[in-house]
């Protein structure tokens, strides 16, 4: 498949946060403000909270069909109920997940002039901005992101990931050579929030 012509989904182009930021408002702009009713809940010292759903990835890969088959429920209710989970038992070294976060820091660190060189293309949702933004009345989150396709290499996006920093292409393709070394992973999307 053309990385050029498979799409995602569309976002329409908004302001990044970090530029907003650099401005000095005196408060939040409101299109970044949620009403009391889709507030996140909050984890009080006292109270009860639940918890991250966590998904085994090797249960889900069981010979065992009892074991995958619920581990594979599991993940499903994860999925509709919170919209993301914990994965444990993944494979990926302590050391891989650790350099990872460091070299995404980096990125995030580099001025807005080096990051806006990744910035999302217009109707794609892949690349450094917000994602998924369909209206302009659409509250958003107080946050820039860096989204990727990694894996397999005919679905990358030529303006993006062969330009990323080396450090960090060379920490993806890592991740993505221990997953395939075991078979486990034939996918991959990054996507990193700070």
């Amino acid at each position: 498949m053309d990385p050029k012509t498979r799409k995602l989904g569309g976002s329409l182009k908004v302001p990044f946060v970090q530029d907003l930021t650099k401005e000095n408002p005196s408060s939040v702009p409101t299109r970044y403000i949620r009403p009391d009713n889709d507030q996140y809940p909050t984890i009080s010292n006292g109270g009860s909270f639940h918890q991250i759903p966590v998904v085994d990835m090797q249960n889900l890969f069981s010979s065992a069909e009892e074991v995958s088959d619920l581990e594979l429920q599991k993940l499903h209710s994860a999925c509709k109920e919170w919209g993301f989970f914990q994965l444990i038992n993944h494979g990926v070294s302590s050391s891989l997940v650790e350099k990872l976060k460091s070299e995404v820091q980096d990125f995030f660190n580099l001025p807005m002039a080096e990051k806006s060189k990744y910035g999302q293309e217009p109707g794609d949702v892949e690349g450094y901005g917000q994602a998924f933004v369909k209206s302009e009345e659409q509250k958003l989150d107080w946050a820039d992101m860096l989204y990727i396709i990694t894996q397999p290499e005919d679905l990358r996006k030529p303006h993006l990931f062969p330009k990323l920093p080396l450090p960090l292409r060379y920490i993806y393709l890592t991740n993505h050579a221990q997953h395939t070394q075991n078979g486990e992973f034939k996918s991959s999307v990054i996507s990193l929030v700070l």
